[in-house]
């Protein structure tokens, strides 16, 4: 029985060095390829988030099951009692049912960084020559079309079962767009809470603590007027209440200034101080 060995003969090697040479003044002679724009890497990161719906198309259940089970039983439970007829009631109601949808599933922003940050794939992303809040704003970013498509459920299921808004497609169209204004900026909270708590119950239930009541101490469902003195007080100055009444009245048709304006500014001041806050914590993680 024999064995053979194989052997490297020199030859080989010198035959080889030529390659390697020009490997290597392939590899370093070249430039740098230009690093992406802050615009262009909050894009790539949108897109991931909306590759992971994809991918788990199970996730959608927040803004389509859900949202159609709200219009529903708010309909058919209180329209009678609280304006005489679900016909009357689904004018007031589905502007506002909306505002409290949307609002209430920003809070996955926040559940969805918490996962990807206990999963260590923040770590890959920090390691990345790109605009650092881009992997934050992409991820928000994503979360715009689980906002549009909430709405456009819950304005279908209205528009069957007798919503009929005075201002036409313009006036939807601008009252949507304002409640994605909004919940961009009011979605913020919920990536600091992401990268302060441990797990993503933690998250969850934080957020419920704070959406809860937020948004059913609003005009949402009945008139302030109806209320105690005391709690008109909170109810009238809150974010929700100025963002229900400006969706209502631009998708009625009429022009809501002043309710508008401190819409857009407590959505600037969320994005401002929640938006600089996190980008410290996520410095120093």
């Amino acid at each position: 029985m024999s064995t053979a060995t194989a052997k490297t003969e020199p030859e080989d090697i010198v035959l080889a060095a030529p390659d390697t040479e020009r490997l290597s003044a392939l590899l370093i002679g070249q430039d740098r390829p230009p690093r992406p724009s802050a615009l262009s890497a909050s894009l790539t990161f949108g897109w991931r988030a909306m590759l992971k719906i994809k991918h788990v198309p199970e996730q959608l259940f927040d803004v389509t099951a859900f949202p159609i089970m709200l219009v529903l039983m708010y309909t058919y439970l209180f329209g009678g009692a609280l304006a005489g007829s679900t016909q009357e009631y689904i004018q007031f109601l589905l502007p506002g049912i909306m505002v409290m949808s949307v609002v209430m599933i920003t809070m996955y922003t926040g559940v969805a960084v918490n996962t990807d940050i206990s999963k260590g794939v923040f770590d890959r992303f920090r390691t990345l020559p790109i605009w650092r809040p881009a992997p934050m704003v992409g991820y928000l970013l994503g979360d715009v079309l689980r906002y549009l498509l909430a709405s456009a459920v819950m304005l279908a299921v209205g528009l069957i079962i007798g919503y009929r808004p005075e201002g036409g497609a313009l006036g939807v169209v601008a009252g949507v767009a304002l409640l994605v204004v909004f919940s961009f900026a009011f979605s913020w909270i919920w990536t600091m809470f992401g990268l302060l708590l441990r797990t993503e119950k933690s998250v969850m239930g934080v957020s419920m603590m704070v959406i809860f009541p937020l948004t059913f101490l609003s005009n949402v469902f009945v008139d302030p007027s109806t209320m105690p003195g005391w709690l008109q007080v909170f109810v009238n100055n809150s974010p929700v209440t100025h963002l229900a009444t400006s969706v209502r009245e631009l998708a009625a048709g009429d022009w809501p200034a002043s309710d508008m304006a401190w819409t857009l500014g407590w959505a600037a001041m969320l994005l401002v101080v929640f938006g600089t806050v996190t980008m410290r914590l996520y410095n120093r993680k």
